[in-house]
């Protein structure tokens, strides 16, 4: 279909070339005219149209291949290009041919020239343009979906949505869903699609573990994205510069001006060392468990041995574990004992603490 829109637009131009051509040459040779009035060539003006579309005509068809494999090749990779990488590129080109445009009324003094040069300006324009929206994709993608630059508050005092991007370490963990599902995540939360690709890599792995996890996160994420009451956002675009997967939530965190979320205590790190704001589901599950003090009483069932002499083990129902120092004895049975300390921990909180039999003998 290409090729036959561009043999018909060949002989098109060929016809009101020759058509074009005559006229010059009867306005510049008066006797030229007279060999089609007096018939000594038949056909006039119509033998130039007809001469001028079949010498286009066939210089089309010679290079309606190569020109459409080339059309074609350039509209495969625009449509492989991300749509925020393209929405960026053609807002670039638009301004350049904007400006362009408010600049040529002042080349109009150099007469023709001013019009070649006014050619040569829009072109560069149009191409400076679209590499500066290019290379700008992040913030006009920030400017899109956040409506802002880096404000946090709009002039009015009301607070702007936040993004919330999730992690893959985060999705596969579970605990966001039902974290969503109460209401304390608040804003968007956006799910990059590189770590949708490597969710997706984890989930068809042959280790029978890393596949099981990669299909729970998918599960997490087809729960949160249809079951829960929560804006999501799958951001299509990649920063192909940057290989690592927690490199480029940090950057997609800057450019939306967002938050990661995450339970990966790297990430955490790196994310505190660069600026980005972060929430970690691990602190949260260590903020909310019980407080528990010194010289309280609790009641727990010892079910196995420590790691010193005489000690036994406990959990509370949040998961956090007691040590019983002379529990070892208790094993399986319930029994009430006394808090002694209590170590908070990067891993979580431990709780010591001794028999209330031992206490009352002393």
């Amino acid at each position: 279909m290409f090729k036959k829109a561009i043999l018909a637009f060949a002989v098109l131009c060929g016809a009101w070339t020759g058509h074009t051509l005559y006229d010059v040459l009867e306005r510049s040779f008066p006797e030229f005219s007279l060999i089609f009035r007096q018939g000594l060539i038949p056909g006039g003006s119509g033998v130039f149209i007809l001469l001028g579309g079949l010498t286009f005509g066939m210089i089309g068809a010679l290079v309606s291949d190569k020109f459409d494999g080339r059309v074609q090749s350039m509209i495969a990779s625009f449509s492989r290009m991300p749509m925020n990488d393209l929405a960026a590129g053609m807002a670039g080109l638009l301004a350049g041919l904007l400006i362009t445009l408010l600049l040529s009324p002042g080349l109009s003094w150099l007469g023709q020239g001013g019009h070649l040069l006014q050619v040569g300006i829009t072109m560069l324009g149009g191409y400076v343009g679209l590499r500066i929206g290019l290379e700008k994709k992040e913030e006009l993608a920030s400017l899109w979906m956040s409506g802002r630059w880096s404000q946090a508050v709009e002039p009015e005092g009301r607070r702007i949505e936040e993004h919330k991007i999730l992690d893959t370490s985060v999705i596969i963990d579970g605990r966001i869903a039902d974290i969503c599902k109460t209401g304390f995540i608040e804003g968007t939360i956006v799910i990059p699609e590189f770590v949708l690709e490597e969710l997706q890599h984890i989930a068809d792995s042959s280790d029978l573990l890393k596949r099981n996890r990669g299909r729970r996160g998918l599960d997490i994420l087809n729960k949160i994205q249809k079951e829960l009451d929560v804006k999501v956002l799958i951001y299509e675009g990649d920063f192909e510069e940057i290989s690592e997967v927690d490199s480029k939530l940090v950057k997609l965190a800057k450019v939306l001006q967002g938050k990661v979320v995450t339970n990966d205590f790297n990430l955490n790190k790196v994310c505190e060392l660069q600026g980005v704001s972060v929430l970690n589901i691990n602190d949260l599950a260590n903020a909310v468990k019980p407080v528990v003090l010194p010289g309280e009483e609790i009641l727990v069932q010892i079910i196995k041995d420590g790691k010193e002499h005489g000690q036994g083990v406990a959990y509370l129902d949040d998961g956090t574990m007691i040590v019983v120092e002379g529990g070892r004895e208790y094993i399986g049975t319930m029994m009430e004992v006394l808090v002694t300390s209590v170590l908070q921990t990067s891993a979580g909180r431990m709780i010591f603490a001794k028999p209330k039999l031992l206490e009352k003998a002393q």
